[in-house]
């Protein structure tokens, strides 16, 4: 039983996508590191608690589908903040995580981190 749910694993996780803008930091990539963590012996691998794990597998199934998103459809594509899905996805890239905590530095530590040769927290040890 637990090479069948080795390869639904395997499955639901060829099936996810990896979002690009989010580079290390999306769900695709961090469901293929738990499951390479929770089959490390691949098919071979004992499964201590088959129930928890088949729960979570049709929990992520319904994720990966959109169950909820199509059970309880939404009259409008945006929150109570009135940003549209586009507005979140580009807020929440990489690139612009990147620019708004360069925006957070103060001058003084822009100017140490270009005149200085080493990195700025060696300078807090």
């Amino acid at each position: 039983m637990a090479v069948t749910r080795y390869r639904r694993f395997l499955k639901l996780c060829e099936e996810w996508p990896v979002e690009e803008t989010k580079r290390g930091r999306d769900l695709g990539t961090f469901l293929r590191q738990r499951v390479a963590q929770a089959f490390r012996e691949g098919e071979n691998t004992q499964i201590s608690d088959p129930v928890t794990c088949d729960e979570m597998f049709e929990s992520l199934a319904k994720i990966h589908t959109n169950y909820y998103k199509n059970k309880y459809p939404r009259l409008k594509d945006t929150s109570f903040t009135g940003v549209t899905v586009e507005e979140c996805k580009l807020v929440l890239a990489t690139a612009s995580l990147k620019q708004m905590e360069e925006a957070k530095k103060g001058k003084w530590t822009k100017l140490r981190e270009k005149f200085s040769a080493k990195n700025p927290e060696e300078d807090s040890k």
